[in-house]
């Protein structure tokens, strides 16, 4: 019996340090068309791939919060660096005030703000040449801790699924 008191004992004091995990991450959401994946939050909730295939919108219930998530062909810019500074400057010239950017020949993440609304969007060059993949949150300013969060996690989990 003492030995159970002292096994329980020790549990309980090493799970009182433990580390919490975080929530469920969510289910992953696959683009066959253009051959990437997200991990999408489980608080999100999928409206159904867009009738050409390149993207699906997913909303979070009760919140005015939207993940967008699709692929494209490069067009209209010479290069994956091309059109990731084109489309910042689109925001730019949409009245979003960047407040952070990182670009690199194969990647590129920003974020920026707007009225009380915030984005974050992330784009990937995909395996082969002329296709990309990103994602794009906007959510209220309000809910910045909570979904700054979320994109931590989630911004790492947009990858190529066919390389």
């Amino acid at each position: 019996m003492r030995m159970f008191v002292a096994l329980l004992a020790l549990g309980l004091a090493v799970s009182a340090f433990a580390p919490v995990l975080p929530a469920r991450a969510g289910e992953v959401y696959e683009n066959a068309r253009f051959g990437f994946a997200l991990t999408v939050p489980d608080t999100f909730r999928g409206h159904g791939e867009s009738a050409n295939g390149d993207g699906q919108a997913f909303f979070q219930a009760g919140r005015p919060s939207r993940l967008s998530a699709w692929g494209g062909f490069i067009t209209g810019q010479k290069d994956f660096a091309a059109l990731a500074a084109w489309t910042v400057q689109q925001d730019r010239d949409r009245g979003w005030a960047i407040v952070d950017e990182t670009r690199t020949p194969t990647w590129a993440n920003w974020s920026a703000s707007k009225g009380g609304r915030v984005l974050y969007q992330r784009m990937i060059a995909l395996c082969g040449e002329g296709r990309y993949a990103a994602f794009r949150m906007e959510y209220s300013q309000a809910d910045r801790i909570e979904i700054d969060r979320m994109i931590e996690r989630l911004a790492p989990s947009l990858r190529s699924t066919d390389c």
